[in-house]
């Protein structure tokens, strides 16, 4: 089996999403990559019930490499920031909080410093069909610049890691920050840090972990 280790990696990564509600039913997606290849969950199956034969392998150039399920209906969209970033793990989720910051803002101001572990300001991708061309394009651009996170207009949000494991955790802390953006608007507006302020923390030390050298 291709990307055996993988493929099981990506079953453990869905219970996780599935039991900390970052996803429902069937809802989202993630992938892994190891060299040209890339796993990723299959489409219209609920990442909580998956086995690791469920999950197809496919090229970077988007050819079917092995399995029985067809891919995920977002693979052009992970093929793409595979393509545009260092990542070598993507997880897309349909969170709460991430949809309401997606549905009414143009991005996630910087309310908590913890802001700049996903890369900066979270900007929030033009809104477009889900498993298009233009999808993918529109995330690509909002992942520019060394961004960690993105969200989509009236739909979710993704995230890259170095691994599963830390695409999983980027995925929680986007839910975490928007979650206390919705709250602190529910009573009153929030205070949002300026750069100078960001540059301050960036100067003790707060920055993303580097993606390994390629």
């Amino acid at each position: 089996m291709l990307l055996e280790d993988e493929r099981a990696e990506l079953c453990a990564i869905g219970r996780r999403l599935a039991e900390t509600g970052l996803v429902t039913g069937a809802s989202g997606n993630i992938s892994v990559r190891s060299g040209d290849l890339v796993a990723v969950t299959p489409g219209g199956m609920m990442l909580d019930r998956m086995e690791p034969a469920d999950c197809p392998v496919v090229t970077l150039s988007s050819r079917l490499a092995e399995g029985a399920r067809a891919p995920s209906s977002e693979t052009p969209m992970h093929l793409a920031l595979y393509e545009a970033t260092p990542a070598a793990a993507i997880v897309h989720t349909h969170s709460t909080y991430g949809a309401v910051v997606a549905t009414t803002m143009p991005e996630l101001p910087p309310i908590h410093y913890n802001t700049l572990l996903l890369g900066g300001v979270v900007k929030v991708a033009e809104y477009a069909t889900y498993g298009t061309p233009e999808l993918a394009e529109n995330v690509r651009a909002a992942m520019a610049g060394g961004k960690r996170a993105a969200l989509m207009a009236n739909h979710g949000g993704v995230t890259i890691g170095r691994d599963l494991d830390e695409a999983f955790e980027n995925a929680r802390l986007l839910e975490w920050l928007c979650g206390v953006y919705v709250r602190a608007r529910a009573i009153g507006e929030p205070r949002v840090l300026t750069e100078e302020e960001l540059a301050r923390v960036v100067e003790r030390g707060l920055a993303p972990p580097e993606f390994p050298r390629v």
